[in-house]
């Protein structure tokens, strides 16, 4: 690495730490000012609040600003590079534009790298603890009452709840359902289904168990029957906001299995596992976006570059929310979705680096 090339990384790698210092702060002292009253009101230690909410709020800050913050910092130190004539020094001494470009590309994708990994490895664990202390102290994200639920348990296999406490554990009218190659094989029907944490099954109360077969219809009633299923409390009472918890693996097999039991809401866990992947290559393709359009001597100056940054910006976070609204209330693939948008600035940032000054 040349020295040009440990000078720019310095610079960026400085101006990053810096902003994003800065942002993280601020937020935090606005939450804290905003919560304060909660905390004291249902006694939160003082321990909890510090190390089990703000050191995991952290990672989710760092990870949902570093595209914003990469591209802010990236015009804001190149724009003082050009501003003091540094870049034309550099270019005026044969550095072709495209070989200034690898510190930036180097140190992007270092981020870049670091924003995967916090996605999909760091904030689904602090997730956990961070969520679990607010629904503790602040009386957030409780689970609630399930109703009408439907799934695939295995093949030939389903199940139908009409309504689960998740506080309980317990769950009302309740349909199990085997289907097998010649049609309906058997239907069990109860009033109450309720779990059993110790011995981990299923005690279904007033039961009723049909069986079909050659013969015809096989009715038998009882008042309880004890039953071992693949499917576990967490299962009937999933949610969208559980993806949060849930590691890039861990939410594959989830996507995997919703798939077989034909989930409503996979669309969503599909957005999510597609934005994961998408997400980090954009603070690449911001930094391309930013060195292309700070790298020339303006007569605004550091204000302009910032500005035109700051509005390309919210251009490309509008581009993704309105993709992630087509992908999960129209027809637009997830993946697709999560793609478009670092595709279209993609093209924008080949096309602004090739009018770039050379």
């Amino acid at each position: 690495m040349k020295l040009i090339d440990k000078y720019i990384v310095g610079k960026f790698i400085a101006t990053y730490l810096y902003l994003n210092l800065l942002l993280t702060l601020v937020i935090i002292i606005f939450d804290i000012s905003e919560k304060i009253d909660d905390f004291i009101e249902h006694s939160a230690p003082l321990q909890a609040v510090i190390v089990d909410y703000y050191f995991n709020f952290i990672p989710f800050l760092l990870n949902m600003f570093i595209g914003l913050i990469t591209f802010v910092a990236v015009i804001y130190f190149t724009s003082r590079l050009a501003f003091n004539t540094e870049i034309i020094a550099i270019l005026s001494s044969g550095v072709s534009f495209r070989r200034l470009l690898a510190p930036y590309l180097v140190t992007a994708l270092l981020l870049s790298g670091i924003s995967f990994s916090l996605s999909n490895f760091v904030i689904p664990t602090a997730n956990k603890v961070r969520l679990d202390f607010e629904m503790r102290y602040l009386g957030k994200h409780r689970p609630r009452h399930e109703s009408h639920i439907h799934f695939q348990i295995s093949p030939g296999n389903y199940i139908s709840v009409q309504h689960f406490d998740p506080f309980s554990d317990i769950g009302y009218r309740a349909i199990l359902t085997e289907v097998g190659d010649t049609g309906l094989r058997k239907v069990v029907s109860a009033d109450v289904l309720r779990w059993d944490s110790l011995e981990t099954k299923w005690h279904f109360d007033q039961y009723a168990v049909r069986t079909f077969d050659e013969e015809g219809e096989h009715l038998r009633v009882g008042s309880t029957l004890d039953t071992v299923l693949a499917v576990g409390p967490a299962d009937l009472s999933t949610r969208v906001r559980d993806v949060g918890h849930m590691g890039f693996r861990q939410l594959r097999r989830f996507i995997a299995e919703s798939r077989i039991r034909g989930t409503e809401n996979i669309i969503f866990y599909e957005v999510e596992k597609h934005q994961r992947l998408a997400y980090p290559f954009a603070t690449v393709i911001l930094t391309l976006i930013g060195v292309a359009l700070s790298s020339r001597k303006v007569r605004g100056g550091i204000g302009l570059h910032i500005a035109m940054g700051l509005s390309a910006s919210f251009i490309y976070i509008l581009f993704m929310k309105f993709s992630e609204t087509f992908a999960t209330n129209g027809n637009l693939h997830p993946g697709v979705a999560a793609w478009v948008p670092n595709a279209l600035f993609f093209i924008l940032a080949v096309y602004l680096i090739n009018k770039a000054p050379k």
